[in-house]
This record gives C-alpha cells, sequence and structure tokens, in this order.
C-alpha cells in the first residue's frame, strides 16, 4: 500500500539523515512555548502559515516520579492561491488542540522510563466536531540518565523510544533516537530520530545551531472533497527541514529562538480515508522560517 511505502520512505530518510533532537526532553521540560513558522511556497502563490503555544504542568507524585499535565492549540493558515479541481478556502483553516498525560519514573540507578499519551482534535471544525476530528497520540521512552548530575558532565545522554503520532504528516508509529554529547564547553551535538543538530555555545546567553529535522500536521476535513474518481478525507503536510538557528537565554529558564532554513522534503496532500494520495497541492522544497519564545526547567 501507498500507506506502508510512505512509512517506509520516511523512515528511510531519516535514518540517512540522522534525523533527531531533544523533543522528549521537551514534552516533560518545556513549561510553555509560543512559535510561529512560515513557509512560502517555492514556484506557487500559496504559503503556509503556523500558530502554536502550549502550557505544561508537572506534579511530583512521588520520589523521582512525576505526572505532567498539558495542552497545545495549534492554528493552520493555508494560503492556496493556485488553481485547484476543488474549493480549497473549505480547508484553508485548520485547528489542532492536543491534550497532554505523562508520566516518568526512575526504575534503576541511570534509567528512567517515560510515557505520554496526548488525545487530540484536528480538523477545519467547518460543523463543529465530530468522530474523525479526534486522533490519539502516544509515546514510550527509556532515557539513560547522566552519573553526575551536579556537575557539568561530558557524559552522553540516550533516549529510545517509539511515537505513535503526526509529526511526519499523517499518522504513523515511527522510532525515537536521541544521543546528546558535550563536546567541550562550546560545542555540543545530538544524533538520532527526528532531529539532529551541532551546537555552538558563544556565551551563556547565546547559542548557534544547524540541524536537520522532521516537521509536519495532519488534519480531518469534514466535508469530502471529490476529485476525478477519489474522495480526499483529510489534508497532510510532512517536510524535512534543514537550517541555522538562533537561541538567546534571557536567564537560566526563559529564552528566545529564532531558524530558518531550506526543506529537504514538502509534501502537501489531500488523502482518502486510508491515508492514500488523492491530490498533491505541493511538492517543491522552499526556505521557511521559524520562531518563538519558550519557558522551561
Amino acid at each position: 500500500m501507498r500507506y506502508l511505502n510512505n512509512y517506509l520512505r520516511i523512515s528511510l530518510i531519516l535514518f540517512v539523515v540522522f534525523a533527531s533532537s531533544l523533543e522528549a526532553k521537551a514534552q516533560l521540560t518545556d513549561l510553555a512555548r509560543i512559535e510561529y513558522t512560515y513557509f512560502p511556497q517555492a514556484s506557487s502563490e500559496n504559503s503556509f502559515k503556523r500558530f502554536k503555544t502550549l502550557l505544561n504542568f508537572p506534579w511530583k507524585v512521588g520520589k523521582d516520579k512525576y505526572i505532567v499535565t498539558g495542552v497545545e492549540y495549534s492554528n493552520v493558515n493555508m494560503e492556496l492561491k493556485d488553481g485547484y479541481p476543488f474549493v480549497a478556502s473549505d480547508f484553508e483553516r485548520l485547528q489542532s488542540f492536543k491534550f497532554t498525560l505523562g508520566y516518568t519514573f526512575r526504575f534503576s540507578e541511570r534509567w528512567r522510563f517515560g510515557a505520554v499519551v496526548n488525545p487530540q482534535l484536528a480538523s477545519n471544525f467547518e460543523d463543529g466536531i465530530i468522530g474523525d476530528d479526534f486522533l490519539l497520540n502516544a509515546a514510550i521512552y527509556f532515557i539513560r540518565e547522566r552519573r553526575n548530575k551536579a556537575k557539568d558532565s561530558r557524559e552522553g545522554r540516550l533516549i529510545l523510544g517509539i511515537q505513535y503520532n503526526t509529526v511526519s504528516g499523517i499518522p504513523l508509529p515511527l522510532p525515537y533516537v536521541n544521543y546528546h554529547k558535550e563536546i567541550s564547553d562550546t560545542w555540543a551535538y545530538t544524533l538520532g530520530v527526528p532531529k539532529t543538530n551541532l551546537k555552538y555555545k558563544i556565551n551563556n546567553s547565546n547559542v548557534l545551531q544547524t540541524f536537520v529535522t522532521l516537521d509536519g500536521f495532519y488534519s480531518n476535513i469534514q466535508k469530502e472533497v471529490a476529485i476525478e474518481n477519489n474522495i480526499a478525507e483529510s489534508i497532510s503536510m510532512t517536510t524535512i527541514l534543514s537550517g541555522i538557528g538562533y537561541e538567546h537565554f534571557f536567564n537560566e529558564h526563559i529564552l528566545f529562538y529564532f531558524y530558518s532554513g531550506y526543506t529537504l522534503m514538502n509534501n502537501i496532500r489531500l488523502r482518502d480515508a486510508d491515508l492514500d494520495d488523492v491530490y498533491t497541492i505541493n511538492d517543491t522544497n522552499t526556505l521557511y522560517i521559524r520562531g518563538g519564545i519558550k519557558f522551561k526547567i
């Protein structure tokens, strides 16, 4: 099936470019974040804009045991100005509400377990909320902690896990591999899936990085879209980003970040009930920018 072929192709690309980062850790350490992303679509009059905000709150429930609750809101504005054989204005504005319930505990001297469940509503919400708007995302992680947490350590940190979510653009199980190591006081790198980066610390307030990462979105379309002999019921975007980033720390917990670069893969598609491709809206690589402010532990 095309569904399986897409999964294998995406997984292969990710492993080839070593795509990963601290998203597993970020789900537990980012307490608040506001973010804006802009994709001007190359060779097209189209554009893609996304505003995202989240709020998490950890609860200590025992020794080295925490429950994390949170909510994330995403607003996607797709300006589809090219000519299409359907009414594109019906789904130019997509919204997502994602709720977080996470639990983490240490089960040995060096290993910690984490699990996250994310019920989600993603749709154009033309007729309120319907059953097809609901998605269930989940992930489990095994985290090898550093031996010495009290001081800076050159020892690497390892996170292994599996995620079932829409980070690749459609609901898929994807591996999570994250190896982070500080080479020196100024250099550090992360290898894995779904992001790789290399960071240079200018000083305590300013950090530069280069990276490759996976991004995407998925949303239900409440009114089916008929295209020739096919029926589209959802829309997705799958993109692999490469670029450079800048982070400015106002203090230990609050920072501003700005990323810019070029996509290595950029597919916006309409899909049927089996998640097979129905229509390609855009598949041309393009520039992008992303910026935001976050508050973390």
